[in-house]
């Protein structure tokens, strides 16, 4: 959650000056931003909600192996925020601040021209990665949704962004609330080795040692041995 505290128009200018230096494929800088506070952000807020209340949002699941990520996320928020799993109410009244951009009084829709395809949305990552780091730099907290993205016909009428741009998530901005439990969360990670591999004269002295590894590295020299 954020405190309701303004959030300075020249930090944002300096942190999206400093993302727009992103590197892109073939430099076509292909994320399209709109920043909104004031009266449009609550208008948008406004109509999120009420659209939240009739219907789910339409946001893909996860496939079943990647479900447990999920899962064992939303136990440790929940759980910092006194939310039993058996909670209904009280797991619906947190899932409606999503569309409050937990409070923050500045929020950014993040999209991609809709002729572009996974590299450029690699792009749109590089550039959005930046913007968060100049923003924490900046002493501004900051929150990637993609459950924005799962009304795109409201963010859209909104704030008049057109049918060629894919809504791809939204950013909240502001600044954090250090009394809110969930705030002081540190969510761990997979050990590197989990998705970083290394091949070199030590890979070839040291041979896999599991059946999975062996599938692995194999992958990745085929891979060398033709690449794409």
């Amino acid at each position: 959650m954020f405190l309701p505290k303004p959030v300075p128009r020249e930090l944002l200018d300096e942190a999206v000056a400093l993302a727009q230096l992103a590197p892109s494929n073939s430099n076509i800088q292909p994320w399209h931003v709109v920043f909104v506070s004031g009266e449009p952000r609550d208008r948008l807020v406004a109509a999120m909600l009420e659209e939240a209340k009739r219907r789910p949002p339409n946001i893909p699941p996860l496939p079943e192996s990647f479900q447990h990520y999920r899962s064992e996320l939303g136990a440790q928020v929940y759980g910092a925020m006194g939310i039993p799993i058996d909670d209904t109410a009280g797991h619906l009244t947190a899932v409606m601040r999503n569309w409050e951009f937990f409070r923050a009084p500045q929020a950014a829709i993040v999209c991609m021209h809709r002729d572009l395809g996974p590299a450029d949305a690699l792009s749109v990552g590089m550039f959005l990665q930046t913007l968060l780091l100049a923003l924490t730099e900046r002493g501004l907290g900051s929150c990637v949704e993609v459950s924005v993205a799962g009304y795109p016909e409201i963010v859209r009428a909104q704030l008049s962004i057109p049918e060629e741009l894919t809504i791809l998530c939204a950013v909240a901005v502001g600044y954090s609330d250090p009394d809110f439990p969930a705030n002081k969360l540190h969510i761990a990670r997979d050990p590197v080795q989990k998705n970083v591999v290394f091949l070199d004269t030590a890979t070839i002295a040291h041979p896999p040692s599991t059946k999975e590894e062996t599938i692995l590295r194999g992958d990745l020299l085929r891979f060398q041995d033709h690449p794409l």
